[in-house]
């Protein structure tokens, strides 16, 4: 696993776990680290903070449409999620079709 975060209190708490990764502020710096993350054969999961997805939503599409591995996984970082509360069931229901 590797954590490209917006801010330094959860990749200290990431640390902890003992997941490395960086703290970066700009469009330039998400994209150099996403490229130089995903080109590491030694990561299968990149954990993003939720706020690179609302921000960046292009540069993480883009990645996740031109590669099958490392998996993108946006986390909520230490304010929780900007998700409403039924995102799941919500996703669900879009992705096939069906009403839970």
């Amino acid at each position: 696993m590797y954590l490209i975060s917006d801010n330094v209190d959860t990749y200290t708490g990431m640390r902890l776990a003992g997941v490395e990764g960086c703290v970066v502020h700009e469009r330039a710096e998400l994209r150099e680290e996403l490229e130089k993350a995903v080109a590491d054969k030694t990561i299968g999961i990149i954990l993003l903070t939720e706020k690179f997805g609302r921000e960046f939503p292009e540069i993480i599409d883009d990645v996740k449409l031109r590669r099958k591995l490392p998996l993108i996984i946006e986390i909520p970082d230490r304010h929780g999620t900007g998700r409403k509360a039924d995102f799941i069931t919500s996703y669900v229901n879009e992705a096939i079709g069906l009403k839970l």
